[in-house]
């Protein structure tokens, strides 16, 4: 039987409302311990087992994240033009939003207004495209100014839940949108999800911007996950006027720090208004008119990160 919604048949439902409750008693604790958001500190969990969580029986050949050290750099950006490439070029891919306190995939799809269901015991993805499908927590809240007040554990579960409840089918390529830092949500799916291909790490010049994109690349390579390659986002601006480049946050940091590390540099893309345009209407820049001289350079990146994920 499919349900129009998914709250009332997962532990999700049961975590948006219990976020404030370290403790369950036995009586409220009716879900299994190693799936309760609240087990990390449950005085009352039984059987729990030190070290590492299994990895999630999920069929995917390759799990791509995409990080940053800092926000607003442009990583859902990268992450919904690399999906749809990826999926023009024939390949099943997943694209699993991340962002659990910022859920914004749904918004750039123009596929705010779904909600995910579920067939049986499992969560149904949004189908995009044929080839694509999406799963983000922006699909469950009650309206967008929803906030989600979760401690780590809780994050975990979701991610979980994201991976090994989901009927993705079989998949090529998995990208996830991971939120800024090194926190608790990449380095949950750093331990749960199998076949990690790499990282793509996405920075703007500027060297606050690189500096804390270092970082991110440092955190992966820690985990022993390798880094694809460096993408530069907003790198130069084409003034409307004289038609010349501007370099509003300085040129040239995405190269350096994959100098730096000794991993390829993607390319990079221009601050163009019709970027932020794309992602406002919900439709991918990577789809749009192939006139602009913007959608070369994306088309570009989008090419190298393809043959970058296919070695």
């Amino acid at each position: 039987t499919r349900h129009s919604t998914l709250f009332p048949y997962t532990t999700l439902f049961r975590s948006l409302f219990m976020a404030d409750k370290k403790n369950p008693t036995p009586e409220e604790c009716d879900q299994q311990c190693e799936s309760c958001p609240s087990a990390a500190t449950c005085d009352v969990a039984k059987g729990k087992t030190a070290g590492l969580p299994k990895k999630a029986d999920i069929d995917v050949k390759h799990v791509i994240l995409v990080l940053s050290g800092k926000g607003g750099v442009g990583k859902s950006t990268v992450s919904v033009n690399l999906a749809f490439s990826l999926a023009a070029h024939g390949y099943r891919t997943g694209l699993m939003d991340l962002d659990i306190h910022g859920p914004n995939l749904p918004k750039m799809l123009g596929i705010e207004t779904q909600k995910l269901t579920t067939l049986g015991n499992m969560i149904e993805p949004i189908q995009v495209t044929g080839n694509l499908s999406v799963v983000s927590m922006g699909f469950l809240l009650p309206d967008i100014s929803t906030p989600v007040i979760w401690r780590g554990p809780m994050k975990m579960t979701a991610i979980s839940q994201f991976l090994s409840e989901v009927d993705w089918g079989s998949l090529d390529f998995l990208v996830v949108d991971l939120p800024p830092g090194t926190g608790d949500e990449a380095l949950s799916i750093i331990q749960l999800a199998p076949n990690v291909r790499g990282a793509i790490i996405v920075t703007t010049p500027q060297d606050v911007a690189t500096m804390d994109a270092l970082k991110a690349a440092k955190f992966v390579e820690k985990l022993d996950i390798p880094v694809i390659g460096i993408v530069e986002n907003m790198s130069t601006l084409v003034c409307p006027h004289c038609h010349k480049e501007i370099d509003i946050y300085g040129s040239g940091g995405g190269k350096k720090i994959a100098d730096k590390l000794g991993v390829p540099f993607l390319g990079s893309i221009p601050f163009d208004p019709e970027m932020r345009k794309a992602g406002d209407e919900g439709r991918p820049f990577i789809i749009r008119s192939k006139d602009s001289p913007t959608w070369k350079n994306v088309d570009a990146v989008m090419e190298e990160l393809v043959r970058a994920v296919e070695d």
